[in-house]
């Protein structure tokens, strides 16, 4: 079968990085398929814990990868509705209030191979960057049916969902007011409920990397 993936833009400011879905399933494909079916049911109404739920007779790397790519997407389009806010003066860097503060390091850089501290908007610029590079990467994504993933792909998945987390963190903690201005408080609590139920459905984020939005989670999530 064809490849799975394809690009699409739909997000674009002066001054400011673009951000945009980059990938999305090609139809008829099976994770085109998997993603219709996970959408279908996110919009049914029913309870987010069920949505989440491995569908019977489906391979759970491929529903996994179905969810980072969409879960990409999402938080892509979350972080492009306040990015015009979030700048290097007014984020110097990239935290989640005062006790969190994330540093930038990838092992394949030059410049980043320690971690590095950033301002927040260069931070997920390099982390939806990277994001992206991981998804392309054939030999972490595969996208022929009957390729199998990688012996460290539950790894890879891990570490893409705990880093795509710390975008929530810092919009929700340094950002939120700004949500509610534009409207977007209840679509982000919804993508946010979703993303967490999926991640503690599978074990995909460490308990620690969740304790920044601790008291707003158990209130909206528990």
């Amino acid at each position: 079968m064809a490849g799975r993936y394809g690009f699409a833009q739909f997000f674009s400011r002066d001054k400011v990085k673009t951000f945009k879905p980059k990938k999305r399933f090609d139809p008829g494909s099976l994770k085109y398929n998997l993603h219709k079916q996970a959408n279908a049911s996110l919009n049914s109404g029913i309870d987010l814990r069920e949505v989440v739920k491995l569908p019977s007779n489906e391979d759970l790397n491929d529903w996994l990868a179905v969810h980072v790519v969409d879960f990409f997407n999402r938080i892509n389009l979350l972080y492009g509705t306040i990015c015009e806010y979030c700048t290097e003066e007014t984020c110097t860097t990239m935290s989640g209030g005062p006790r969190y503060e994330y540093q930038w390091c990838d092992t394949d850089s030059v410049k980043y191979k320690k971690p590095t501290a950033l301002p927040a908007p260069k931070y997920i610029s390099l982390l939806m960057d990277w994001v992206e590079s991981q998804i392309n990467d054939e030999n972490i994504f595969p996208v022929k049916v009957g390729v199998p993933f990688p012996k460290n792909y539950l790894q890879v998945v891990k570490k893409l969902l705990t880093r795509l987390y710390r975008v929530f963190v810092h919009v929700y903690i340094h950002h939120f007011d700004t949500l509610v201005a534009l409207g977007a408080e209840a679509h982000v609590n919804t993508c946010y409920k979703h993303f967490y139920y999926f991640v503690v459905e599978y074990s995909l984020v460490d308990k620690k990397e969740l304790e920044p939005l601790r008291e707003m989670t158990e209130k909206m999530c528990l």
